[in-house]
């Protein structure tokens, strides 16, 4: 599919062919949904933890007499009925983690991007350089490029100024094109590629030619 590439100011310079391979697959929302819930999955601590009636450190002393009060019969305090007392079938430490082959995980990044680029949430930059961090330059930019501000600008090892200048922006995020994920792709309104970052998506979940 044949795409125009913008520069920073929103002008047209060219078009380019995106590959099919990537961004023209069937969209399997089923599976873009698993990649997602395990990327919100994996991201859970577990650390949460509340103390069970066993692990109360309360007077062991009976709470009142057997008979005579009108009350039911209790001889603990640490009880999950009193105040203080124990939580029941409360939450303990544990692991989230879920496991999804990596051929799973590059199909739902594939599915969103094809989705993205069907949906023209897609914009192709020709290159963002800033010579210095500058937020109202990188806001000028987003805006021309989107038509808004609510953007997720992918950039390459090295290019600093665009990730701090971004930073400051509040519906926008700078992403590493390493850490494509499928969180982020789906957040925001557009998604920004530069040229060196589609080289890369390209290099990393396009085919490999065989040798």
């Amino acid at each position: 599919m044949q795409v125009p590439v913008l520069d920073m100011t929103g002008k047209e310079v060219k078009t380019i062919d995106l590959p099919a391979d990537i961004f023209e697959v069937e969209v399997n929302v089923g599976l873009m949904h698993q990649a997602y819930v395990r990327q919100m999955a994996n991201a859970r601590q577990g650390t949460h933890s509340t103390l069970r009636r066993g692990e109360v450190n309360r007077t062991k002393a009976k709470v009142y007499k057997q008979k005579g009060t009108g009350n039911a019969r209790h001889g603990s305090r640490n009880a999950p009925i009193f105040v203080g007392g124990g939580i029941a079938h409360g939450p303990k430490p544990r692991d989230y983690t879920q496991s999804m082959p990596r051929k799973m995980r590059q199909g739902a990044i594939k599915s969103a991007l094809s989705a993205l680029l069907r949906d023209q949430q897609i914009v192709i930059v020709d290159k963002l350089s800033l010579e210095a961090p500058k937020t109202k330059v990188m806001k000028q930019a987003i805006e021309a490029l989107t038509g808004g501000d609510n953007a997720l600008v992918l950039f390459t090892h090295g290019n600093v100024n665009v990730q701090r200048s971004v930073s400051n922006l509040p519906k926008a995020q700078a992403l590493l094109v390493n850490n494509l994920n499928m969180r982020d792709l789906l957040k925001y309104d557009k998604v920004i590629i530069p040229l060196d970052a589609l080289d890369f998506i390209t290099s990393v979940w396009g085919k490999k030619e065989a040798k």
